[in-house]
């Protein structure tokens, strides 16, 4: 097969818009996770200061929020479970997060640890967390939850 000027130029052309192509998707998919990433430190924001038109928002109406007692709520459920806790809740901090984009779904992993106080007595919680965060309406939701208790 013999190649000229114009099969080179046609060549070239094509293997840059690739690589372009290429680039602007892994930006895109940074920019998504970063969104992600964001949005649940939103959504734990949310839970700790109890700011229930937060909650709401960033909660998909689909939700299934799973505890790790075995617990499922759906978004109604879980916003109202926060919103009339009993405990103060002092801290909520997630360690060790770790966010998957894939299309326009994404995958949250961390551990759970807060303090609170319940009837005078301090506790502390640590669980392992899976979170399902999907693109609805321009903005991340969180479409399920699910928590569960870590190894001895």
């Amino acid at each position: 097969m013999e190649m000229n000027r114009r099969d080179l130029a046609t060549a070239g052309a094509l293997a840059f818009a690739a690589t372009t192509l290429i680039k602007t998707g892994a930006v895109a998919a940074a920019d998504d996770q970063a969104a992600v990433t964001e949005a649940v430190d939103a959504m734990r924001k949310a839970q700790l200061t109890q700011d229930k038109a937060k909650m709401e928002a960033l909660a998909a109406d689909q939700l299934s929020y799973g505890h790790s007692g075995a617990v499922v709520q759906n978004k109604a459920e879980m916003v109202d479970g926060v919103m009339t806790r009993k405990s103060k809740v002092k801290s909520i901090e997630y360690p060790e997060l770790k966010v998957t984009v894939a299309g326009p779904n994404a995958i949250a992993r961390h551990l759970y640890v807060s303090e609170a106080e319940t009837d005078g007595k301090s506790e502390t919680t640590k669980i392992g967390v899976l979170e399902v965060w999907q693109k609805q309406d321009g903005g991340w939701k969180l479409l399920a939850r699910q928590g569960y208790k870590l190894p001895a």
